[in-house]
């Protein structure tokens, strides 16, 4: 059993807000199992508290900014995400300011400060948000997704057109110890040429060289970055404080294309409606939203006879042996044919496309798949032809590919299926599949 944490000690922070400038000396406490992460503005009277929850957010621009009641505390993603980092579960922050300061631009100072507090494990269970089923967001060429691990994974990619960022990838399995290594230090980053219009928008009032990662028009104007992939890193830091928001950790794998504040709250957002509303998770273990697939994965591999890299279904949801079927294939940014296809925009071949939409419909040919089958059926669906077929949208990494299948026809050796591939409940592609029948054992 995984216990709650707090900090052992007091201690405190001082520094300067990075968009308004402010001087604040943040401090940290001990608090109780089940509290979470709770601000209390000590400067305003009666000293209000605003609980870290994705439902108190109120602003995100160029950070996350929480409020309740009309006490605010701005940029919050940086410590929240050195909490988790830590695995601190609850402890609560006193700021005599409206605004977390900044640091070096980094979670890295925050961590420090925790660490030398010293961290205590405390008499309750650690609570989770447990992925059993796929969570995906996407706005124009953004996308989130979280997939089921049992391990808590993020993949993240950027592209900028500019040559000192350019397209950066990286995938990490969050720890302590791969946190503090891989991911505090990476610092907030800007444009110069956004300078002036934040400025005149009232942020960045405490900006500077050493708050903040600044990159000209052909260069970057710090003397050096900390990793060569910084920028995609920060990305991480980011995205990982906005999602703490949702109060409890994740086991499950997120990835991420072109993430922002904005869409990360979104994002958590429906995590939480998928997850969290209508639970008590104070009462649970693991939150969990619970729908077994027909056949899952290790079934599959019992009816298909494709192996890695090529087999491109991960789950049957519904399955109707010879009338219907309902699969998934998630796709992530790790699919080795984004390596050419293209590798600063991401597209899935629609040529894939279709080989999963007729992997998903093979498994109808299988007339009795138990669980205990320990080979091939006897007969393997091999395909014939294509007929009007017509590819709607594309296909890019964090989309979840869901096909439906059903028998059109069977002639002999030969079998007819329709099937149509679905993104977010609009079909991306949709066709008529001809497949030939043959004994396994040939």
């Amino acid at each position: 059993m995984e216990k709650q944490r707090t900090i052992a000690k007091e201690t405190s922070f001082s520094g300067i807000g990075l968009h308004t400038g402010s001087l604040t000396t943040m401090t940290f406490k001990p608090a109780p199992v089940n509290s979470g992460v709770v601000f209390y503005r000590v400067d305003l009277p009666n000293n209000p508290a605003i609980r870290a929850d994705i439902d108190h957010v109120i602003d995100v621009s160029r950070g996350t900014t929480i409020g309740l009641n009309g006490a605010k505390v701005h940029t919050v993603e940086h410590i929240l995400a050195a909490i988790y980092g830590l695995d601190i579960d609850n402890i609560a922050i006193e700021l005599d300011g409206p605004e977390i300061p900044n640091g070096d631009g980094s979670s890295h100072p925050f961590l420090q400060a925790l660490k030398k507090a010293g961290l205590v494990d405390q008499p309750a269970a650690r609570k989770y948000i447990n992925i059993t089923q796929p969570v995906f967001y996407r706005y124009e060429d953004v996308t989130l997704s979280v997939l089921p691990s049992d391990e808590f994974r993020m993949t993240m990619t950027i592209a900028y057109d500019h040559v000192a960022i350019g397209t950066q990838y990286a995938s990490i399995t969050i720890t302590p110890e791969t946190f503090e290594k891989e991911i505090a230090p990476a610092r907030t980053f800007c444009f110069l040429r956004e300078v002036k219009m934040l400025q005149e928008q009232g942020l960045i009032r405490g900006g500077s060289l050493e708050s903040a990662v600044v990159i000209g028009d052909e260069a970057i104007l710090n003397e050096s970055l900390r990793f060569p992939d910084e920028f995609v890193r920060h990305k991480m830091l980011d995205l990982l404080g906005d999602m703490y928001l949702l109060g409890h950790r994740i086991k499950g794998h997120v990835i991420g294309v072109k993430s922002g504040h904005s869409k990360n709250v979104m994002f958590s957002k429906q995590i939480k409606m998928a997850y969290l509303n209508g639970h008590s998770p104070a009462k649970e273990d693991q939150i969990k939203l619970q729908k077994p697939p027909a056949l899952d994965v290790a079934m599959i591999m019992k009816i298909l006879p494709h192996r890695f890299p090529f087999l491109l279904v991960d789950r049957i949801l519904e399955y109707v042996p010879r009338q219907h079927v309902v699969g998934i294939k998630n796709v992530t940014v790790n699919e080795p044919f984004f390596q050419g296809h293209w590798p600063t925009v991401p597209v899935m071949p629609g040529v894939l496309v279709i080989e999963v939409m007729a992997q998903i419909s093979s498994v109808l040919i299988c007339s009795d798949c138990r669980a205990e089958q320990k080979s091939l059926p006897p007969q393997m669906a091999f395909l014939l032809g294509i007929d009007r077929a017509k590819f709607r949208r594309n296909v890019v990494p964090g989309d979840q590919i869901v096909v439906e299948a059903d028998l059109l026809r069977v002639k002999e050796n030969t079998v007819k299926v329709k099937a149509v591939a679905r993104i977010d409940n609009a079909i991306a592609a949709e066709a008529e599949l001809l497949f030939g029948l043959m004994d396994s054992s040939n």
